[in-house]
């Protein structure tokens, strides 16, 4: 007669695919901690401000240069110069899509005050309840 012998059951924890995981975790990290820093080089005024709070949205960064030259980032994507008008029709579609989205203009120290000015006006009529401004934080 043939005797089956019963196996024990194995109470150790196989951590093989939780290594897989986080590395694959960390490889993503580190790929998009790169693209989090994108934008326009602006020198920033400096002052002392509270810093706004986001919710899950990304915000809109309306930025000028020292040349005057206007840039729209949003979360991610990459800023190409654009004129004023389509800067505030891009705002205007997506504010439609997302309303609660905060914008906040990036100034250049440099920049004549006009220009900023007129930014915030063309982003007033294209329908953006309060516009922030980006500053730096002063050292002092």
């Amino acid at each position: 007669m043939y005797v089956r012998k019963r196996r024990k059951p194995v109470s150790e924890i196989n951590v093989v695919p939780y290594i897989d995981v986080m590395l694959v975790l960390l490889v993503i990290f580190m790929a998009t901690a790169t693209a989090v820093t994108q934008g326009v080089q602006v020198d920033l005024p400096k002052a002392e401000a509270q810093t706004i709070q986001t919710e899950d949205e990304p915000m809109m960064i309306v930025s000028v240069d020292a040349d005057g030259l206007y840039y729209l980032n949003v979360g991610d994507e990459p800023a190409n110069a654009m004129s004023g008008a389509a800067v505030a029709e891009l705002v205007r579609t997506r504010l439609l899509v997302a309303p609660t989205t905060p914008v906040v203009v990036n100034g250049d120290g440099n920049v004549r005050y006009e220009k900023v000015i007129d930014l915030m006006v063309m982003l007033q009529r294209a329908g953006v309840p309060s516009v922030g401004l980006m500053t730096d934080p002063d050292e002092s």
